[in-house]
């Protein structure tokens, strides 16, 4: 039962905060500086979730060449790049990173 009371006050609590800068941001006049760099914000923290899985086995990091994550990760931005595909980039990075383990001999 506490479980899923924490599930539910950490719903409540991501819902709250996104509702309030929506709500926020209707209210408030905001300096356009400010609405252009909001922009950013999605790939900035997108960048900093997946480059340290990128560069890191085992949580030490780790920029050789025998390392599969970093074939991968170069493979699904070229795909990401070239086709705007969200769905095709994940499965091809995937697929990527279990050939490139297999042939690195690190799975």
């Amino acid at each position: 039962m506490s479980l899923w009371l924490v599930i539910l006050l950490a719903g409540l609590l991501t819902y709250g905060t996104r509702l309030s800068f929506i709500l926020l941001l209707d209210r408030i006049k905001v300096p356009n500086w400010f609405r252009r760099g909001l922009r950013f914000v999605p790939a900035a923290v997108l960048s900093a979730i997946i480059l340290p899985e990128l560069a890191s086995r085992n949580a030490i990091l780790d920029l050789s060449l025998r390392n599969p994550q970093l074939y991968a990760g170069a493979l699904a931005i070229l795909v990401a790049w070239r086709t705007k595909n969200v769905l095709l980039t994940i499965i091809v990075g995937m697929a990527a990173l279990l050939i490139f383990q297999a042939v690195l001999g690190m799975v």
